[in-house]
Order: structure tokens, then C-alpha cells, then sequence
């Protein structure tokens, strides 16, 4: 599904970086090793996103326990796997295999268990979780589950070589695999080869961010190394990213929502009450229970 760009994409008030942020090395699930970019602290700057994971080794101690039954409520999770084999699990009746290069969209909704357990004993596992809040008035919708497999992430090529895979939004004309209204997300996985630039247009008032997970860019005047995150600037027409060499990073942006967020681990709600609430479900067995 790989198509060449063919549209004007030029980008005159590029966004420069507003400050780079470093993950902090941490664990989840049973023991999962991970290290979380977008913290609590960043959610009201980077809304409508609320957490960004990077997960990557070769040591199968490292990953092997996964993630065992575990609730959510009120946001979207976005996985998507570079390398490695998850099944996932969950009350809705969903089940999926996320392989290689493909990404898994869950909506918790009014509340999903479920389960991402490796299907691997070796090998590396290597990848990144989203979460991407709701809207208050999607936060008790019906829960919802997509596997997209990676021959199903549309792809676009730009003259200079740069391959992008759309995941979310639109690029150069082609349009990703999954549409929000509300948060309007661009979830893009950019290769570059070489030398070369990317532009891509953005609102001026979408939260936007970098991460390098592959060498470096260059963002105006500012490097970008290898797992750092850069936090865009709000203004101008898009970003232009620039790499001296090789390199692979994630550029994702949306639209606020400019809602109050009350988040009490894997529930994210507007207020504290709402989050009482979400509570007393799971406690009483409202969510269901995992396959």
C-alpha cells in the first residue's frame, strides 16, 4: 500500500522545539521493562494524548510477562509493535495476534479487561503504547477493537526517500488507517534512509510532538537524538524535520480537547466523582471479565 507523494506539502512557518524530553526507565504489567516519554505531567501541554511507552529488548525477561488482565475506561489505547508477537484478550470478545509492523487500536470506552501477553519466548520485542484520550462525551461508549496488520498501513514515499507510514490522519495526500473526529490524531512512522527532510502541515493550534527512536533529526535549530522526545511549539503551518543519515521517528499531533482530565491509573475521566464511579464498576464486575 506504499504510494509515491505527489502533492504540494510545502510548510513556510515551520514549528521550531519548544524543550526535549527524556523517558524515564520503568516497569508494567509483570515486570514489563518500558520506558514512559509522555508523562502525567505532560498530558494538559500534549492533549489530547496522555501517555506514550517505548518498549524495546532482547532479553525475553524483560517482556515475558506481559500484561495479565487489567482494566481501562475512557481513552483509546494505540499499540503498535515494531518487532515481536502480543495476543491480545479482552471482555468484549475481542481477540488479536499484533505482529510486526501492525498496530492495535482498543477503545475502552465504558470499560474493557484485557489482556497483551507475549507469544514468543526469545527474540526481541520492540514497540510503543498511545493513549489517546475521549471526549466527554465518548467517554462511556461502547467499547471498540481494531488489529490492523502492517500490510494494512497505507504508506506514502516522498520525492526525497523519506517512507512514512500513516497510522492515523492523512500525509501527502494519503489518508492513514484509522480517522478521529474529535481528536483529529496524525500518527505517522517515519524512515528515513538518508539525508533528507520531511514537511507536514498542522494546525496551528494541534498539540504536536517527536520521538526519535532511530539515530537523530534536526527540528530547526534543535537536535534531536535517539530517544528523546521534542515537544513542538504551537504556531506556523507544520514541522520540518531534517536527518543528516538513517533515522526512524514517530510524529504525532492532535487536536485538544481542552477538557477537565481526573486519571486514577488505567481510568481516565473529567472529574473525581466520575472516577468513584469507574472504581465501584470494576470492583463490582461491571466490566466483565477477560477471555
Amino acid at each position: 500500500m506504499t504510494e509515491t507523494a505527489s502533492i504540494e506539502t510545502a510548510v513556510r512557518q515551520a514549528r521550531e522545539v519548544e524543550r526535549l524530553v527524556t523517558g524515564m526507565a520503568t516497569s508494567d504489567g509483570a515486570g514489563v521493562k518500558l520506558t514512559r516519554v509522555l508523562t502525567k505531567p505532560l498530558q494538559r501541554r500534549l492533549d489530547p494524548f496522555l501517555m506514550l511507552d517505548a518498549f524495546g529488548t532482547d532479553d525475553p525477561k524483560d517482556y515475558i510477562g506481559g500484561f495479565p488482565d487489567h482494566p481501562h475506561r475512557g481513552f483509546e489505547t494505540v499499540t503498535y509493535m515494531i518487532a515481536g508477537c502480543m495476543r491480545h484478550r479482552d471482555s468484549a470478545g475481542h481477540e488479536g495476534l499484533l505482529q510486526n509492523g501492525g498496530v492495535q487500536w482498543m477503545t475502552a470506552g465504558r470499560g474493557v479487561i484485557h489482556s497483551e501477553l507475549p507469544e514468543q519466548e526469545d527474540g526481541r520485542m520492540e514497540g510503543f503504547q498511545l493513549w489517546l484520550n475521549l471526549p466527554a462525551k465518548d467517554k462511556l461508549s461502547t467499547p471498540w477493537y481494531r488489529d490492523i496488520q502492517s500490510g494494512d498501513i497505507p504508506e506514502v514515499t516522498t520525492p526525497e526517500g523519506v517512507t512514512a507510514r500513516v497510522i492515523a490522519g492523512a500525509s501527502h495526500g494519503v489518508a492513514g488507517a484509522v480517522q478521529r473526529e474529535a481528536t483529529q490524531p496524525l500518527y505517522l512512522d517515519l524512515h528515513f534512509d538518508g539525508a533528507a527532510s520531511f514537511s507536514q502541515p498542522l494546525p496551528a493550534t494541534h498539540n504536536a510532538f517527536v520521538y526519535v527512536y532511530r539515530g537523530s533529526l534536526q527540528v530547526g535549530d534543535t537536535t534531536v537524538p535517539a530517544q528523546n522526545m521534542a515537544i513542538l511549539k504551537n504556531g506556523g503551518d507544520g514541522v520540518v524535520l531534517r536527518a543528516n543519515g538513517p533515522a526512524r521517528a514517530l510524529l504525532i499531533a492532535g487536536q485538544p480537547l481542552d477538557e477537565p482530565i481526573a486519571q486514577y491509573g488505567p481510568f481516565v475521566m473529567n472529574t473525581n466523582e466520575e472516577i468513584f464511579q469507574a472504581v465501584e464498576d470494576f470492583q463490582s464486575g461491571r466490566f466483565g471479565a477477560a477471555a
